[in-house]
């Protein structure tokens, strides 16, 4: 893992004693509320609908054990004993105290952590795949390349005041885990015909109220061009993109208003001015970067496949455990361990200080103390030996930990809605919930096979429910609360923004309209096939006729 340097602890330091003297400002009347709110923003301070929300960074997903250990303290300290993770890989804390916030970041500093950029009109959280290192099908590792780009990004004098927020994404792998084409920058580690390592880059993704698909705007950077190419695109983002409707400042509306055409025309043009100077990026500097992320010392396999095969054989929980969440590792004898965070009516994403002490100890044990964040909302042990896997399993079920769910139904991404957020019109959490009772049956699970469920309590889309295979928005309608269903969306490499089905289910009507919708799936499939592939071969009038036919 990367491992701050003098600079980052200065300034890191410098911030914390900052906020803390504009806090106190506040509570003594010295600023008003609407003075205020720019400041508490720029350290990730949100006033929601019920009291203060903290959102706290973690770059590109990836935590320390000790890390771990000081959140699991801050929830327990400063909060209600739980924190929330987040589809931007960060963790979110709903109910602190303004008086102690600077107490809490003051101690995040302490290992290396902030909230720093996690709102604003600035470069966000810089995210990436959660098997970043691990994965079997990656070409290079994302985090070293992730790291630079929030070294670059933090903090930069140009880009501090933005038309809207900027997130940006990076995967290395053939298979995109992380979202990248809905994301206002996208990055692809490709290898070009000449066997060189560099990065296809697609710009103007998003979600919230106009969906869109990001758009390759070069097919291959080289790496030491990396930051000049991204601070050009930056620069006519910032020029062109739109400042007097928040609505359209986004990227991605300036990418389809001009075209992607004529935005890479300016784009280039940009570039060409820069890509020489003080932005090249020295291989030497990648090189002292990539050193924190050398691999561990792993072990020889031995034996570590064959024994985690008998034990597979022994216990049919543990085996369905294994099916579901562990994913094969690049490294012989080794595994990726996925922990769920979405138990049988559970709040998706949620974690309770004693499970975030939990999962900090299993880390140390058996992952080398590091653990992972995903935009899913689950968490990740990247580097689990094969013959450590039945231990482990049996520490995270006592833990309530161990749902062998990842990727199948219950494996719902939903944002807070209208429990916490003031920008919400419905809830989300007990849809989830609802949901994840009503598919609580295992084997009804692998039935189904693999179904991504996303749910967003507004257009803003905070649940990615524009992508999901079965995507959930609330709306509002006169004051009672309802539910748009759309079919078809997607956050690989095959991108792609879920249709409308039809008119909007009320919420006491809503989970029998996902019954309805696996149900009419599970008759018309073929052998073999995802929900998302038959949704592909068949269209949407099958479910239609099922949800309306009474209409």
């Amino acid at each position: 893992m990367y491992r701050y340097d003098e600079f980052d602890r200065t300034f890191v330091d410098q911030r914390v004693a900052q906020f803390r003297d504009q806090v106190r400002r506040r509570l003594e009347g010295e600023l008003s509320e609407d003075e205020f709110r720019p400041l508490r923003l720029m350290n990730g301070l949100y006033l929601q609908l019920h009291a203060y929300m903290l959102r706290v960074a973690v770059p590109y997903g990836t935590l320390s054990a000790a890390q771990m250990r000081k959140l699991a303290h801050i929830a327990r300290r400063y909060d209600r004993g739980y924190g929330h993770f987040t589809t931007r890989q960060n963790i979110q804390y709903n109910w602190p105290k303004l008086s102690e916030t600077p107490d809490l970041l003051d101690e995040l500093a302490e290992v290396e952590m902030h909230a720093i950029q996690t709102s604003g009109n600035c470069i966000r959280n810089v995210t990436a795949d959660q098997f970043a290192g691990v994965a079997a099908d990656e070409i290079e590792d994302p985090r070293i390349y992730a790291e630079i780009i929030r070294q670059w990004s933090s903090l930069h004098p140009e880009f501090s005041f933005l038309p809207r927020k900027f997130k940006v994404a990076v995967t290395g792998a053939t298979r995109d885990r992380a979202a990248v084409k809905v994301h206002d920058i996208g990055l692809f580690i490709r290898r070009n015909a000449a066997g060189e390592v560099g990065f296809e880059v697609v710009v103007g993704g998003g979600q919230g109220r106009t969906p869109m698909i990001a758009k390759t705007v070069r097919s291959f950077v080289e790496k030491r061009h990396l930051l000049s190419y991204l601070e050009a695109i930056m620069r006519v983002y910032n020029q062109f993109g739109r400042r007097d409707n928040k609505f359209k400042a986004r990227i991605k509306i300036l990418v389809h208003e001009i075209g992607i055409e004529e935005f890479t025309r300016r784009v280039e043009a940009e570039w060409a001015e820069i890509r020489d100077g003080v932005l090249d990026l020295p291989a030497d500097e990648v090189a002292r970067i990539h050193a924190y992320f050398a691999p561990p010392a792993y072990e020889p396999e031995g034996e570590a496949a064959a024994t985690l095969a008998r034990q597979r054989l022994s216990d049919p929980a543990f085996n369905a455990w294994v099916r579901s969440n562990a994913v094969a590792h690049k490294q012989p004898g080794y595994a990726i361990a996925n922990i769920s965070l979405k138990p049988e009516g559970g709040v998706p994403g949620d974690a309770t200080a004693e499970q975030m002490d939990a999962v900090a100890d299993l880390a140390e044990q058996y992952s080398f103390s590091e653990i992972r964040v995903t935009h899913e909302q689950n968490l990740v042990l990247p580097d689990v030996r094969q013959d450590a896997l039945y231990e482990l399993w049996q520490a995270l079920d006592a833990q309530g930990l161990a749902t062998p769910n990842l990727n199948l139904v219950t494996d719902i991404i939903a944002c807070p809605g209208l429990d916490y957020c003031s920008l919400a019109n419905a809830r989300s959490i007990p849809i989830a919930q609802r949901l994840s009772r009503r598919f609580a049956d295992l084997k009804r699970q692998h039935d189904i096979g693999e179904l991504r469920i996303k749910i967003s309590g507004c257009i803003n889309a905070c649940g990615h429910h524009h992508v999901g295979h079965i995507g959930i928005l609330g709306v509002d309608r006169k004051g009672e609360e309802y539910y748009q269903i759309t079919l078809g969306g997607s956050a690989d490499e095959d991108a792609a923004i879920g249709k409308i089905i039809g008119p909007a289910f009320s919420s006491a009507e809503v989970v029998d309209a996902l019954e309805a919708i696996v149900e009419t799936y599970l008759r018309v499939r073929r052998e073999g096939e995802r929900f998302i592939d038959t949704y592909g071969r068949v269209g949407a009038e099958p479910f239609k006729e099922v949800l309306y036919a009474a209409a």
